[in-house]
């Protein structure tokens, strides 16, 4: 490695996305939608605040990559959030160092009396409840551990508070490739912020704290509709 860490920073977007509207007190009212943060202002304001805060004797990060892995509705339930998810994929990757990666919802649906899908007058399948990601983390897993192998990549960062991933960082400590960082938002009025941590306790990795102010700094400020 040299003066520099050429970084790739995995981007678990919903949880980075949703635990920062609900972690501060002035955004947590707010519409999910108007606090969506652009991929490339998160990484920018990341590796800013963390090279201004590690020790002197740690290099610099320098952004090679961002990942970022994301659930996308579905064109027949939510074809208005089916095509601003594709347009907002398609404005984040203007910059080559951005690559979205969108995977499908995954929706249950109500059932008539005979157990069949019950549908509306249109012939639809009726959604029963909200849709959920299914298989994000392990996109978010397997793209961190190449990212690791990768001799083109000094630095990991893991940015998720999803404590699923945690063997994430064990196996990327396993490799002896890249160095593995984290990171989360933090909230200092409440003194609370949720940090992923390595199985054993015992090894400390880096880990950069985001506040409220570096939140609102990370919005994507454009209009989709």
């Amino acid at each position: 490695m040299g003066a520099e860490l050429r970084t790739s920073i995995i981007v678990d977007y919903q949880n980075v996305h949703l635990t920062g509207h609900g972690l501060f007190e002035s955004t947590r009212d707010l519409g999910r939608h108007e606090t969506l943060i652009d991929p490339l202002l998160f990484a920018t304001r990341l590796l800013q605040v963390r090279n201004a805060r590690k020790p002197a004797a740690m290099p610099q990060a320098v952004l090679r990559r961002v990942q970022v892995f994301r659930g996308h509705p579905s064109v027949d339930h939510d074809p208005d959030g089916y095509a601003r998810n594709l347009a907002q994929q398609a404005h984040w990757e203007r910059d080559r160092r951005v690559q979205v990666t969108l995977r499908p919802l995954k929706y249950e649906y109500e059932r008539a009396a005979d157990g069949k899908p019950a549908t509306d007058h249109a012939g639809k399948r009726i959604v029963k409840g909200k849709p959920k990601e299914k298989g994000v983390d392990v996109m978010c897993a397997l793209a961190a551990v190449r990212a690791a192998a990768d001799p083109a990549t000094d630095l990991v960062i893991l940015a998720t508070s999803d404590s699923d991933l945690i063997p994430v960082l064990d196996e990327v400590l396993d490799l002896k490739a890249a160095r593995i960082e984290t990171f989360n938002w933090y909230c200092e009025l409440k003194r609370k912020g949720f940090q992923l941590w390595p199985t054993d306790r015992s090894i400390r990795i880096w880990n950069t704290r985001l506040n409220e102010t570096a939140f609102r700094a990370t919005w994507d400020p454009t209009q989709y509709d």
